[in-house]
């Protein structure tokens, strides 16, 4: 079997920001249903706070892995990880036992910096706008990472902001 492809899914203001206050700050239903599509039937790591966010309960069709050094959550399709080593060995296996091709990132701002050297592919939802916020994105290095894909994607009634959604994937040796 091949290896376990490991992917970022971030959305990402023009500054930076990805968060505010423990949520995300836009409404950006376009990149919800991506995120729920791109995601699907992976395992997905996150840090707890992030969890916490998305209402401290599994999204549906996704086996989770959470990174927590202290606190622990007790329901199905929860897995608890002391540190994010321990985490991505945890999602691969799970990917391995379901038949998952890749795992998923999905934050927050600490997993992700300490998961970016990782990772095979970046999808990335760039929002077009510079928001205030207190927790950061990682710059993307573009030595390391090479842009293959953007669509364009315009604000409307279930989209407060337009977006580039892109997708970087690592290049060669790096």
């Amino acid at each position: 079997m091949t290896d376990i492809k490991t992917l970022i899914i971030v959305a990402v203001s023009r500054n930076g920001v990805i968060g505010r206050d423990g949520d995300m700050p836009w409404r950006l239903s376009t990149d919800l249903k991506r995120f729920k599509a791109l995601s699907m039937g992976k395992p997905l790591l996150m840090g707890r706070k992030t969890f916490e966010s998305v209402g401290s309960k599994p999204l549906p069709g996704r086996p989770h892995v959470i990174v927590s050094r202290s606190a622990t959550v007790d329901m199905p399709g929860v897995e608890m990880a002391a540190t994010v080593d321990e985490a991505l060995a945890r999602a691969k296996a799970l990917a391995r036992e379901t038949g998952a091709d890749a795992i998923c990132i999905a934050g927050g701002g600490e997993i992700y910096r300490q998961t970016i050297a990782l990772a095979d592919e970046l999808h990335v939802t760039h929002v077009e706008t510079d928001l205030d916020g207190d927790t950061h994105f990682p710059a993307i290095d573009p030595e390391i990472f090479e842009l293959v894909e953007e669509t364009a994607v315009p604000s409307g009634d279930k989209d407060n902001y337009p977006t580039r959604y892109a997708i970087y994937r690592r290049r060669a040796g790096r």
